[in-house]
């Protein structure tokens, strides 16, 4: 299951929206890298920049939720960290396999991808409305 940049993912924050569509990039470089079976090299290389642009997005992001004192700021910030420990544990699945198994396609598709696409629709669009209601012309 390849992720896809979609209209339902748009903040309307040109920085954020980039950063996403390369998350995005990322996270389909994660998945090919698994479909020939024993790249387990290209699939490491390929999550630990996965790991290391995701902390440079989290902190873009919340960032701007301090700057428009976002009420739900530390739930947010809770499910980034959530999501930064599914990473740490699929870097430990890739280091205690010879490559990237079923199992592992599998929390990358479920606790990575589909995250992803439940988190920008819910936790990261409710931020753009509520900058948008404190009378912002912006999307976030």
């Amino acid at each position: 299951m390849y992720a896809e940049f979609s209209e339902n993912l748009v903040t309307g924050n040109e920085m954020i929206d980039a950063q996403h569509k390369e998350l995005i990039e990322r996270m389909n470089g994660l998945l090919e890298s698994c479909e020939g079976g024993n790249e387990k090299l290209t699939a490491i290389k390929t999550l630990d920049y996965l790991s290391d642009y995701t902390d440079y997005h989290f902190k873009a992001e919340e960032q701007l939720q301090k700057d428009i004192e976002y009420p739900g700021y530390e739930k947010h910030k809770a499910q980034h960290e959530v999501f930064k420990q599914t990473i740490n544990e699929l870097q430990e699945m890739l280091q205690e396999e010879e490559g990237p198994s079923e199992a592992f396609v599998e929390k990358v598709e479920e606790n990575i991808v589909k995250w992803f696409y439940v988190h920008i629709e819910g936790f990261d669009r409710s931020v753009a409305e509520y900058k948008f209601m404190r009378g912002n012309n912006e999307r976030l």
